[in-house]
């Protein structure tokens, strides 16, 4: 059962030495040459720094409450070893010269960080087919996506290459994979997680997180991971409480908030309906109580998600101009513009150009009124719709993804289709708030794909949204299922 350790399972027996976490890691390690082949879920593996790292936690020069954990990072997200490339070729060959403070907390913690995982290139994507290096395969079924853009972290976890990921979550790239793949993802407060060394796509939007296979361990990664950081400007200096505590102690007068707009969604899959009805019984059988709540502006929260975040990623991608870093053609040019115009294009694959192209052209001359401006006002009201919704209930409980895992290739050629099955995750992003997926049931056989729940709350009420998810997990059986790999 290696292949399948929680946190929880891997810190009591690497402390009570049943297992030590060299040969933890050697385990991690040799599941990630036997599978990622097919899967793909990494970019780089670091297995002598790896197995290092685990000799001086088993000699006891290492310490902290994740110490020997095998932990798998985004790449993303910066380190000073190996490189961070977005999965891009643009960046394929960088190396940082500093550490996100995310990854120096996990370190600090005792971490193990077996290597970075594929993504859609610059996290724009919600398939992880977007990668320069090629996509992530779906651990429950080969043929199908991981979901995205953090598809890389959670398919290494869902194939036990490690005990728990990190993702990031700029419009659901945590909570969908974790929806996808069986796993349970959790994107925090804007502000509650450091920023400061993770690539930017769009910054008021852009959020750090874990991937699990349990809300506890989500609770754990999530004590070590958040906190205020001087260095991230947008970090707020709100105090962090102990998520693990009270973990297990329902909420008394649970009520919870199920939207109208969310039930009359178009193209929600009959079977995620039935596992989210489902899931919605179990609470009221443990005493929930459901209250009607309204989210008018719902309708509008795609096509202003693809506004704000295009524009940011327009402005954030503009560094990368084949002069101060990153790729540079090689081929002949005649001026500075050409330079940058061969670079870029050579470096940056179809999707993220055809978002720069968006935020570009939304920001242009003539357009900033009618397109960006007019979509942050949305984002205000989208917001305000969150916080008269949360004063009749503590969280609005919906589908993760409207779909369970659909087919490489199946939405590629229609960006539309792709972007609509971001339709459930966006808002929180938008609204800045907490969002939590956990897994709910599965479809039917021959291959059950799994379905995700998703638990929204106000701000900054991580520990009360932990303690919801802990009530259904604890009632239930499917965080107990594993992918069916050879």
């Amino acid at each position: 059962m290696l292949a399948f350790d929680t946190i929880a399972d891997a810190i009591q027996a690497i402390r009570s030495k049943t297992i030590s976490s060299t040969q933890l890691v050697r385990y991690a390690l040799a599941q990630i040459d036997k599978l990622d082949p097919a899967i793909k879920a990494f970019n780089s593996v670091y297995p002598d720094q790896s197995l290092a790292r685990a000799k001086e936690v088993d000699a006891g020069r290492i310490t902290g409450p994740l110490a020997g954990v095998p932990i798998a990072l985004k790449d993303n997200i910066c380190t000073t070893f190996g490189t961070t490339t977005c999965s891009s070729k643009i960046l394929a060959n960088f190396r940082s010269p500093y550490a996100a403070t995310v990854a120096k907390k996990l370190e600090a913690a005792g971490a193990i960080i077996l290597g970075k995982t594929n993504l859609d290139e610059f996290a724009r994507g919600s398939s992880t087919e977007n990668s320069a290096f090629g996509p992530t395969r779906n651990p429950w079924d080969t043929a199908r996506v991981p979901g995205g853009s953090s598809g890389g972290s959670a398919a290494a976890l869902a194939a036990g290459m490690c005990c728990a990921s990190i993702g990031s979550d700029t419009g659901g790239s945590i909570r969908q994979p974790a929806s996808l793949c069986g796993l349970v993802g959790l994107k925090p407060t804007y502000g509650r997680v450091s920023r400061y060394g993770l690539v930017a796509y769009a910054s008021s939007l852009d959020q750090i997180g874990p991937l699990a296979w349990t809300v506890a361990d989500a609770a754990t990664l999530l004590n070590v991971i958040a906190g205020h950081d001087p260095n991230d400007s947008t970090s707020v200096p709100h105090p962090r409480p102990d998520y693990l505590a009270h973990l297990h102690q329902p909420i008394k007068g649970l009520r919870l908030g199920i939207a109208k707009e969310y039930q009359l969604a178009s193209g929600i899959d009959p079977q995620v309906k039935t596992a989210v009805a489902a899931a919605i019984k179990t609470y009221q059988a443990l005493g929930a109580q459901l209250v009607d709540v309204s989210l008018p502006h719902t309708e509008y929260g795609i096509a202003a998600y693809y506004i704000i975040a295009p524009c940011e990623a327009s402005s954030n991608l503009a560094r990368y101009d084949g002069v101060h870093f990153g790729h540079r053609t090689k081929e002949p040019v005649r001026d500075i513009i050409e330079l940058f115009s061969k670079s870029r294009a050579e470096g940056f694959g179809e999707e993220v150009q055809r978002r720069i192209m968006i935020g570009t052209y939304a920001l242009s001359s003539g357009y900033y009124d009618a397109y960006y401006l007019r979509a942050l006002k949305v984002r205000t009201l989208i917001r305000r719709d969150f916080d008269n919704a949360f004063t009749h209930c503590h969280a609005i409980l919906c589908p993760t993804s409207p779909v369970p895992a659909f087919a490489v290739g199946e939405k590629s050629a229609d960006p539309l289709q792709m972007y609509l099955v971001d339709v459930f995750t966006v808002t929180a992003n938008i609204a800045a708030i907490p969002g939590i997926s956990l897994p709910c049931g599965f479809t039917a056989a021959p291959k059950p794909l799994p379905i995700g729940l998703q638990l929204l709350g106000p701000a900054f009420t991580e520990q009360k949204l932990l303690r919801i998810a802990q009530m259904y997990e604890s009632a239930t059986p499917w965080h107990n299922h594993r992918p069916p790999l050879a």
